[in-house]
């Protein structure tokens, strides 16, 4: 069994998908997509071909799965509705509060093209989400805790370049010192959105941007900056590739929690992950669940799914014999 990848997208996340393609014995890359002139683009793959976006409906029988690596601001929201019409598609779509808009419309999408379509796939949506239903579903009393960073988001710096008078632009996640240590020494403090993290931005301006403008309206941006202590940073361009051209990022999910009859045990649950690359450990989750889309599909299912409707072994390219042998 080989299954055939496409991949819509050729920036950090589909240069990741790349290289997380060539690491999965069962998987091959076919087609990289894109906006830009086909004929500018080298990819790494020998024998993948290089599309415009306008000829995917000519490869509707060529891939298996469309790993579709678009910013979440603008991009994924019009364009897995409408390619899950001719693929089975795996997106990171990651704006949390828009999840459910986002997986209406990409339900009805591929349900009417009898596909699989998977969203919100990574660390964050993704990796993070499982761990919170799990240690919801296992201290049933107790209390969730989300940290990310430090590390650079690249939704929230997607989002930043794309207003008007930047040129480029990278945003950092931090946790708050004082309230992950309380989380972790089991005080189940309250703590709101603006307690927990911190965010600093790096902005390189276009020649006559208006800096106060530029500003204003990252700060007060819906869904990404306007529940946040917030500070903004601008210069150079020099200096953006000097001290800030690496992805690195990573986080915690912590649940604590009390069992017993009157509640005398506490416990507590952290996940970690500390990332030297936030694109390829994302683009490595969505391969995976590129795999689980896959085998849906084969079943004959159709529809959108989360990370919360994947068994666990529909990620894996091993056997249901090896997994139990060797990982239970």
């Amino acid at each position: 069994m080989t299954i055939k990848i496409g991949i819509m997208g050729y920036g950090n996340l589909g240069r990741g998908v790349e290289c997380a393609v060539k690491q999965n014995k069962d998987m091959e890359l076919v087609a990289v997509f894109t906006r830009r002139d086909p004929a500018s683009l080298k990819i790494q793959t020998p024998n993948a071909v290089v599309a415009s976006v306008a000829d995917m409906a000519a490869y509707k029988d060529k891939i298996d799965v469309l790993i579709l690596c678009g910013g979440s601001a603008t991009d994924l929201p019009e364009q897995t509705p409408e390619a899950v019409k001719l693929f089975n598609c795996v997106d990171s779509f990651d704006t949390h509060a828009r999840v459910p808009e986002h997986f209406a419309n990409v339900d009805a999408a591929a349900k009417e093209a009898g596909h699989v379509g998977i969203i919100s796939v990574g660390w964050d949506p993704g990796m993070f989400s499982l761990q919170r239903l799990y240690a919801n579903a296992i201290l049933v009393n107790g209390k969730d805790y989300t940290f990310w960073g430090r590390g650079v988001s690249q939704g929230h710096s997607d989002a930043i370049r794309r207003i008007k008078g930047v040129k480029d632009a990278k945003q950092y996640t931090c946790p708050v010192p004082a309230a992950l240590e309380a989380v972790r020494a089991g005080e189940n403090p309250d703590l709101t959105t603006r307690q927990k993290h911190t965010r600093e931005c790096y902005v390189v301006l276009e020649e006559g941007a208006d800096a106060a403008r530029v500003e204003q309206e990252i700060k007060t941006m819906p869904n990404y900056f306007d529940e946040y202590d917030t500070t903004v940073y601008f210069i150079s361009e020099e200096e953006l590739l000097a001290n800030h051209s690496g992805i690195p990022h990573g986080g915690f999910v912590i649940r604590s929690g009390n069992t017993g009859w009157n509640e005398e045990t506490k416990h507590v649950i952290e996940y970690r992950l500390q990332l030297e690359s936030n694109p390829e450990f994302t683009t490595c989750v969505l391969v995976a669940f590129a795999r689980a889309a896959y085998k849906l599909a084969k079943e004959g299912q159709s529809g959108c799914r989360t990370v919360f409707d994947i068994a666990p072994a529909y990620l894996s390219a091993e056997s249901g014999e090896y997994l139990r042998a060797h990982l239970l």
